[in-house]
């Protein structure tokens, strides 16, 4: 009997949080859960007018999604990062990017001997994604780690999840020139980049300053779900080389793999649409001060975090002492350990909570 494909994927690691979540959520005022990065504030009213507009769809949408779709993303990438030459040929709507993510490596014909690089610190979809096509896969921030084997398929991941750092525009540049010189499709995880508080702006793989005018071998995976608080709608999308998008067409027209059409009116409205993005900006904003100055007076110390929906905290000790201890206060947290061997000694803190639930934990942490 084959093995079965959930014997090739690591655990998951949500399943070891549940003795610490029922402790936190025993706390007499509620818990404050700041263990993952899910929207709570309404998703915008621009949003939900496009999508009561276009309920009325009875027929199938296309793989390749609709051209105002795809618009709309090349011009919302224009706008806010700088990204010229993408084409509608270079684009392609997806049903949330962790699916997309995923089965990203399987969908590019990688597997069995083939290999995947992913950061030291990292969302654990790369690995899974790995797994399920069946491929090796090494967590590295160093190109050098690799030896003498070339990956397939290089992530990164500007702004970080869960660091929240950002890469410099000579870091990126030097990894977009070692994959091309290798034949190594590189793959920017950019789903934080409009999430971005201290220092300089991230940047898009997409964007020429990077990649000097040429999207070959590169592509971009973005998302609405943080900065418009579409996480339920799944919307999402990837662009770069028309010829690698060209492939994941192919392979997903063959899947049945399409985004339905009234979410892709609802996804241009949404990119169409700047000012909600800045105003939960600035609701984002004023909950991370508040939480940062919190834990910094509690003994925490912040690396990293310029950027993304989550504070990189430590004590100098190892992280599930820490998530107890905090779960004791009834404040619910993630484990570094969740993202690589190099996150043991940090937790990782969402900001994406309440006001009310975010000025409870604050509260707690100054007792």
């Amino acid at each position: 009997m084959p093995q079965p494909v959930s014997g090739r994927l690591p655990d998951f690691p949500w399943d070891r949080l549940t003795t610490y979540a029922a402790t936190a959520r025993a706390h007499v005022d509620g818990v404050c859960d700041l263990s993952i990065g899910t929207p709570v504030d309404p998703t915008p009213a621009v949003v939900q007018d496009a999508l009561r507009a276009a309920t009325d769809s009875p027929g199938y949408p296309t793989t390749i999604g609709l051209e105002a779709t795809r618009q709309a993303a090349i011009d919302w990438l224009a706008r806010r990062h700088g990204v010229t030459g993408l084409g509608l040929d270079g684009v392609l709507p997806v049903t949330g990017s962790k699916e997309l993510i995923a089965h990203l490596a399987l969908q590019l014909g990688i597997g069995p001997g083939d290999l995947v690089g992913y950061p030291e610190l990292a969302y654990p979809t790369y690995e899974v994604g790995a797994a399920l096509a069946g491929a090796d896969a090494i967590a590295a921030d160093s190109l050098t780690a690799f030896g003498p084997r070339t990956p397939r398929l290089l992530w990164i991941n500007s702004p970080s999840n869960p660091s929240g750092r950002v890469l410099p525009l000579e870091h990126l540049r030097k990894v977009v020139d070692w994959s091309r010189e290798r034949g190594t499709v590189l793959v920017s995880d950019e789903c934080y980049i409009e999430c971005a508080w201290e220092g300089d702006a991230p940047l898009s793989i997409l964007d020429p300053q990077v990649n000097g005018g040429s999207l070959d071998g590169l592509l971009a995976v973005h998302s609405l779900s943080k900065r418009s608080n579409l996480a339920g709608y799944r919307c999402a999308f990837v662009a770069g080389d028309p010829a690698l998008v060209g492939e994941l067409l192919a392979v997903r027209k063959n899947l049945g793999l399409m985004m339905p059409g009234p979410l892709q009116h609802a996804m241009v409205a949404a990119l169409d649409d700047d000012a909600h993005a800045d105003e939960q900006h600035g609701r984002y904003a004023a909950r991370r001060a508040a939480l940062r100055a919190a834990l910094e007076g509690a003994g925490f110390r912040i690396d990293h975090s310029e950027a993304s929906l989550y504070l990189w905290a430590t004590r100098d000790e190892d992280c599930w002492k820490t998530v107890a201890d905090l779960a004791g206060l009834g404040i619910l947290v993630a484990p570094g350990e969740f993202y690589g061997a190099a996150g043991r000694r940090h937790v990782r803190v969402a900001f994406t909570a309440t006001d009310e639930r975010v000025a409870a934990a604050v509260a707690r942490l100054s007792h």
